[in-house]
C-alpha cells in the first residue's frame, strides 16, 4: 500500500545550492494542475543505497539526478534505456509498468543549441563526469569527427575515454589542443565555492581562431570560462538552452506533457533576464 500520495518528486545532487529544477518543475507543476511537488534532497555519495531504497518505499515519482551519483545510481534501476546504455550515466528516474526506470534526458538537451549549425570538426570537453558522458555522446550524434576529452585524473580520464571512444588529453595538456569547440563540464564556474575558477585558460582562447565555447553550468548564466571566452572573439553557449531541454524531457516522461512557457519564465527571472 502506498503511505503518501503520488505526487512526490525530487531532485538528487552534492551539493544541491545552485538548482533551479525545484523551481522549474513546481512551477510547472502548477501550469499544468499536475499534482505533483519536487523536494531537494542533498544525498552524500555515501547515502546513495539509502535514498534509493526510500525511492522505492515512499513511491516517489521521479527524481531528477545530478552531480555525482548519475552513474552510481544505475546498479539500483530495474530498468535503463538504450540512451543510459550508451552514455553510462543516468540523470533521470521515472516509473513505467511497475519498474524503476533510468533514463538521460541530458544529451537531448546537449544536443538542442547545436542543432542545424555547421560545426567545427574537432572538440576538447572538460570534465569526465555523468555530464561529460551525455556531451561526448551528442557530439558524435551531430558528426564531430574528432572529440577529445580531458580531465584531472589520469585513471577516470583513461577509463571514461575507453568506454566513451574519445581520445584522452592529460589535464596539463588540455591547452595545447586547438578544437574550434570547447565545452565544460566541470564544476568550475558554477555558483557557489567554484564560481571564480575556470577549466580553461583566457590565453588559451586568445591564441587561437575563434570557435564556439559551451558550458553546461548555467547559475550563474555567464560563468567565467564564457565570460572570458566571448572577451577572445569566441561565441558562447550558455547552459541554460541544455537545462530547459532536458527538463522539458523530464517533464514529459513523469506527465505525458511539454514544460509550459511559466516554467521556462520561471527560471529566466530567478537568473536575471
Amino acid at each position: 500500500m502506498t503511505l503518501i500520495p503520488e505526487f512526490l518528486y525530487g531532485i538528487i545532487g552534492h551539493p544541491l545550492g545552485h538548482s533551479l529544477s525545484p523551481l522549474l518543475h513546481n512551477t510547472a507543476f502548477q501550469a499544468t494542475g499536475h499534482p505533483g511537488v519536487m523536494l531537494r534532497w542533498p544525498v552524500p555519495p555515501e547515502g546513495v543505497a539509502d535514498f534509493m531504497r526510500t525511492v522505492r518505499l515512499l513511491h516517489v515519482r521521479g527524481c531528477c539526478v545530478t552531480i555525482p551519483h548519475k552513474l552510481a545510481i544505475l546498479p539500483w534501476l530495474d530498468e535503463v534505456s538504450e540512451r543510459v546504455r550508451a552514455v553510462g550515466a543516468c540523470n533521470t528516474l521515472y516509473w513505467k509498468d511497475g519498474a524503476l526506470c533510468g533514463e538521460n534526458t541530458d544529451v537531448i538537451g546537449f544536443m538542442r543549441p547545436l542543432e542545424g549549425r555547421c560545426l567545427p570538426s574537432s572538440a576538447l570537453v572538460l570534465g569526465a563526469g555523468g555530464a561529460a558522458r551525455a556531451v561526448v555522446a551528442g557530439l558524435k550524434m551531430l558528426g564531430v569527427a574528432d572529440v577529445a576529452v580531458s580531465a584531472r585524473r589520469r585513471e577516470a580520464l583513461l577509463t571514461f575515454c575507453g568506454d566513451c571512444g574519445a581520445r584522452p588529453v592529460p589535464w596539463e595538456a588540455r591547452g595545447g589542443e586547438h578544437a574550434g569547440l570547447v565545452v565544460n563540464t566541470t564544476p568550475a564556474g558554477m555558483r557557489g565555492a567554484h564560481q571564480e575558477e575556470t577549466a580553461y585558460e583566457t590565453a588559451w582562447f586568445a591564441s587561437r581562431p575563434a570557435g564556439i565555447a559551451y558550458d553546461v553550468v548555467y547559475t550563474p548564466l555567464e560563468t567565467r570560462f564564457l565570460r572570458e571566452a566571448r572577451a577572445c572573439g569566441w561565441e558562447g553557449v550558455d547552459g541554460l538552452q541544455m537545462f530547459l531541454g532536458q527538463a522539458d524531457c523530464q517533464f514529459f516522461l513523469w506527465t505525458g506533457k511539454h514544460l509550459p512557457e511559466a516554467a521556462a519564465t520561471a527560471v529566466r527571472q530567478a537568473l536575471g533576464v
